[in-house]
């Protein structure tokens, strides 16, 4: 590493703070590896065979599957085996060091394995302990485990999806309420350590996959049940739309979002159709469009479809409603907006060789974030870290010949 990128590192908003990451899978991965984009040392914490991500999606070397490569990027490896007793006294000698301790594993799993918040807070008093699961302590699902699908079925997501477009259900084909959480888990730690510049305390923070979704959903949707006694249904129409889709041109697709009285009086100009304003008043309005937004939609699609794209990107944009050609993820990798901006990128990995990078969507004009750094090979670190911890030579050889630490090669 450079001096000038040591230093660069040095002024990131979260320089010299330490997280402990004993999460897997991508909810956790990626909360980390965000901490890990503001400039935060992120150990993570890996059992012996590592991470369930590293094996999958195409790799060049085992265990560095494309999507690990993508959501444990800048963070240190370490493998304890918590199953031992010196594992789970490296990790604890860890946390003593450390400013945040994130995991995903259930609350009961973590109090069996001895790393619940009551044992580490007394080892470390200023500890930010984020937990990331599924659903909140108290109730009959608490004990449950939850992935991404299972949760955007709960939230009531999936059905909304059904119901308002295609009208079977089906699951965002990404993984949305990991990503959600994630983001969630971020704000608190961020929140929970400026809060703890003032007290000087730390705290246990759960943040739960159900409830994330759930709220995600019920802010638009919960609508007339907002009121008691109910002033209405819940379900917001215009989401509902069976019609609120990307819609098909001659050749290709375009997504347009006609909102605003000035949007729709200009679409209903540039289509010939200003009667239709002229004979219903109440398509003046945002209230009754609303109520008719299936019948609006309809019209739009109907006009759309007798133009190619351009033609269409073309007219939608002479009426200032926002508009753009629907992408695919492989039209992404030559967006000409996202290469310019730099958002796709490329970096040489130690060991992987040539990799894309996505920028995180946030620019820093003054002290710009660091680059982001590379994701680490299993058990990459464990040796420095020991030897930062303490252990002596002999202490970490056998640390290593009883298997309750593993380095890599």
């Amino acid at each position: 590493m450079s001096l000038e990128h040591e230093q660069h590192e040095q002024q990131a908003p979260l320089a010299g703070v330490r997280v402990v990451d004993l999460t897997s899978v991508l909810m956790g991965p990626f909360a980390t590896q965000t901490l890990a984009e503001f400039g935060a040392e992120v150990i993570k914490v890996e059992p012996p065979e590592g991470d369930l991500v590293r094996g999958i999606g195409p790799m060049r070397n085992p265990g560095m599957g494309a999507i690990f490569l993508n959501a444990n990027r800048g963070k240190k490896s370490v493998v304890f085996d918590l199953k031992t007793d010196a594992g789970r006294a490296a990790l604890l000698r860890l946390v003593a060091t450390a400013d945040v301790f994130c995991y995903n594993l259930r609350p009961q799993a973590m109090q069996r394995l001895g790393l619940d918040w009551e044992v580490l807070r007394e080892l470390n008093p200023r500890l930010i302990y984020c937990g990331m699961f599924g659903f909140a302590r108290g109730g009959p699902y608490s004990a449950l485990p939850a992935y991404d699908d299972i949760i955007q079925g709960a939230s009531g997501l999936t059905h909304l999806a059904g119901v308002g477009n295609i009208g079977t259900p089906h699951y965002a084909p990404f993984a949305l309420a990991d990503r959600m959480t994630g983001l969630s888990a971020v704000n608190n730690v961020l929140a929970a350590l400026v809060g703890r510049t003032r007290s000087g305390k730390g705290r246990a923070i759960d943040v739960t996959m159900f409830e994330t979704m759930t709220r995600v959903a019920m802010f638009d949707h919960l609508q007339g049940e907002t009121f008691i006694p109910a002033l209405g249904p819940t379900g917001y129409a215009r989401h509902l739309s069976r019609y609120r889709k990307p819609y098909a041109t001659s050749d290709g697709w375009v997504c347009v979002m006609i909102y605003s009285d000035r949007h729709w009086l200009r679409f209903f100009d540039a289509i010939g159709r200003r009667d239709l304003l002229e004979q219903d008043p109440e398509l003046a309005t945002i209230e009754g469009r609303t109520q008719r937004i299936d019948e609006l939609y309809g019209l739009v699609e109907r006009e759309l479809s007798h133009l190619d794209t351009r033609s269409a990107v073309a007219l939608l944009e002479s009426i200032d409603a926002p508009v753009m050609a629907m992408r695919s993820v492989d039209e992404l990798l030559s967006d000409p907006h996202l290469l310019a901006t730099g958002f796709i990128g490329e970096q040489q990995h130690p060991s992987e060789g040539r990799v894309r990078s996505i920028a995180p969507g946030a620019t820093w004009h003054q002290d710009p974030l660091p680059p982001p750094g590379h994701a680490p090979r299993l058990g990459q670190h464990t040796l420095a870290l020991l030897a930062e911890l303490g252990y002596g030579t002999e202490e970490i050889e056998a640390l290593r010949a009883s298997r309750a630490v593993v380095a890599a090669g």
